[in-house]
């Protein structure tokens, strides 16, 4: 049973997390080119992107969840490496849904009525940049399980 729990956990890391990592590392640079040429192609590519990260962050609640059910399945939910992880996904969460979405959608609707409501599409690469790092951090973590008993 845990191969199978740490197989959808795995799976659905990648099919969940990377398509919103990807996604929203393109929406600054679409939401520029969107600034300039509000009426062309750019909008629709920001709306797409962000519609992605929206789908997307809906279907990664099945990473921590089969996540927690594989390290309880493993006896490791104590482990250090464990508790890191838990908490740097609930801060990149945290940064998704606090940080990152409503910048889209700020920045797609300062678009489509020509206003800057949106704020800074630099400022959204950044805070992009460090949803990224927060789960290449926690990949990390996975793969080496720092003081694991399990073996890695």
């Amino acid at each position: 049973m845990t191969k199978i729990l740490l197989i959808a956990h795995v799976l659905a890391a990648i099919l969940a997390v990377g398509p919103v990592a990807v996604a929203a590392s393109m929406f600054p640079s679409a939401a520029r080119r969107a600034v300039t040429d509000p009426a062309g192609r750019a909008l629709a590519d920001a709306r797409i992107l962000n519609r992605i990260c929206r789908v997307y962050a809906a279907i990664g609640v099945f990473v921590p969840v089969f996540g927690l059910a594989t390290a309880g399945a493993m006896h490791v939910m104590g482990d250090a490496w464990v508790i890191v992880s838990i908490a740097l996904t609930a801060l990149a969460a945290a940064v998704l849904l606090l940080l990152i979405l409503p910048r889209q959608g700020a920045l797609i609707a300062g678009t489509r009525t020509g206003e800057n409501g949106g704020g800074n599409p630099a400022r959204l690469a950044m805070y992009t940049g460090t949803f990224n790092l927060l789960w290449a951090t926690v990949t990390v973590l996975m793969i080496v399980r720092p003081g694991s008993t399990t073996g890695a």
